[in-house]
């Protein structure tokens, strides 16, 4: 900001407090939101009220000015004569006042020539001024960096992007509402853990200082809640931050929200019906609508949701059959082949997701459930008695996202330790996001977990639902700092 500009606002805010008002008072009277005031126009009458609000515009006219206040309701109109208020004050207003600061006003609503409901104003005092200049609505920000690391700004000019995280809060509140209607219990858990587990992702370390011990910060909120489940509880839930040390793209950021359920005694057939169910609600009520629209393509979450086979849709699209023995060489071979990017270091179950997610995910629009995954891409998930190379487990996938996870969940006790033994042989030739053995988990279902249901989603879905970056769907995203 130009040392000019910062000059002539320390001036006037100098002024104001020459004049005797305080720039920054505690104090703040308020009879109605703007909106409400509005709304109630003939109800008030000629009654003086007491409005707040942003200066968001302003017109001095000699002896006169109209200016708007905008709170968070909507914006009013402002009537401000010389005649109707001490000149010195009005004079105060029309020379010290400026486009972004807070100001009380008091007066009577009335109608102007133009039949716009206004407010005739015989008093008002400061409330916050602002020694910055305000980015207007139509020449403000355009750099989008910039936008997302003054969100404040971005929120403060453009009403749409104030529309969309009023529209998050719809999407978390539906969750949390029908999870809570069903019955689930919600809970809060650490996010420091001695040791991080329930996904695949490299993990952030912290250091404690009280105990003089390092945790990692948690990547998923899976394994507390199933604790929960072996504890006595039947139906828990989190929403809650996770961490994951991970590339920033339009579906990944290294930190954020995420919801988890989980029931004792549902099998997977119940827990397609449910999640079903939930998300129809999420989409109704986030967007008005059944249909949502992302990278132009139209999708219909009214229609009952096909079941797409794991292993029938690979060797459709790739041509290998995942029911046969095939070796990490052969998937190598075959990604090269397809010109396909991995790592020498990926064991088989991360060569098999690689390959699936450059191809068969790329074929799936429609909303669908995606069925009978790998055991090797899926260490928490119950094997699939008929197929003992396939597990429980469903995605819910849309416009080639995996929007959700679901578990029928692994419970025995001797074949989980066996997981976690591989994944761990997997982080010991280089897979970074390969799994840690918890050795405490393990313990845990030692003492029994109910069979269970697992289902998982991130603000990843609100997201997609807004056909935008989740970077652009979080209020204060990370950025990288300024050189």
């Amino acid at each position: 900001m130009r040392e000019d500009i910062l000059q002539v606002k320390i001036e006037k805010l100098n002024q104001v407090r020459e004049f005797g008002m305080e720039a920054y008072p505690e104090k703040t009277q308020r009879d109605f939101k703007n909106a409400e005031a509005l709304e109630k126009f003939d109800e008030i009458g000629e009654r003086a009220v007491t409005l707040v609000g942003r200066v968001r515009s302003m017109r001095p006219m000699g002896g006169s000015a109209f200016a708007n206040i905008e709170d968070e309701s909507g914006k009013m109109q402002l009537f401000l004569n010389k005649g109707n208020m001490p000149e010195e004050l009005f004079k105060l207003f029309v020379k010290n006042v400026d486009l972004g600061d807070f100001v009380q006003v008091t007066g009577q609503l009335f109608l102007t020539k133009t039949e716009e409901r206004s407010l005739k104003v015989t008093a008002w005092k400061m409330l916050s001024k602002n020694i910055r200049p305000i980015p207007t609505e139509h020449f403000g920000i355009k750099d989008e960096e910039e936008l997302l690391r003054k969100r404040y700004l971005d929120l403060m000019i453009n009403p749409q992007t104030r529309e969309l995280f009023r529209k998050k809060n719809v999407f978390w509140q539906t969750i949390r509402n029908f999870l809570a209607s069903d019955g689930f219990l919600e809970v809060q858990n650490p996010v420091f853990e001695h040791t991080p587990g329930g996904a695949d992702a490299e993990p952030f370390i912290t250091h404690h200082n009280a105990l003089d011990q390092d945790f990692f910060m948690r990547i998923s909120l899976e394994l507390s809640l199933k604790r929960l489940l072996v504890g006595g509880y039947e139906k828990v839930f989190e929403i809650g931050r996770v961490f994951r040390n991970e590339g920033i793209d339009r579906h990944h950021l290294q930190e954020f929200d995420h919801m988890e359920f989980y029931a004792a005694y549902w099998d997977l057939k119940k827990g397609m019906e449910f999640s079903e169910e939930m998300f129809r609600k999420v989409v109704k009520n986030v967007t008005g609508s059944f249909i949502s629209n992302y990278e132009g393509a139209m999708l219909d979450w009214e229609k009952s949701f096909p079941i797409v086979d794991y292993f029938e849709a690979f060797q459709k699209e790739v041509g290998l059959d995942l029911a046969q023995e095939i070796s990490v060489e052969t998937l190598m071979a075959k990604a090269s082949e397809l010109g396909i990017k991995y790592e020498k270091s990926y064991g088989k179950g991360r060569m098999i997701d690689t390959i699936y997610k450059k191809t068969v995910r790329l074929k799936m629009i429609q909303p669908c459930f995606l069925v009978g995954h790998p055991i090797e891409v899926s260490p928490l998930a119950k094997k699939d008695p008929n197929s003992p190379n396939k597990v429980l487990r469903f995605q819910i996938v849309a416009g080639t996202a995996e929007l959700c996870n679901a578990f029928a969940e692994l419970n025995d006790p001797i074949d989980q330790k066996a997981r976690f033994e591989q994944q761990m042989k997997l982080r010991e030739a280089g897979d970074a996001e390969a799994q840690m053995i918890d050795e405490d988990f393990v313990e845990a279902l030692e003492y029994g977990m109910p069979p269970a249901f697992g289902f998982g989603l991130s603000e990843r879905f609100f997201s997609f639902l807004m056909d935008k970056s989740i970077r652009e769907c979080v209020i204060f995203p990370p950025m990288k700092e300024r050189e």
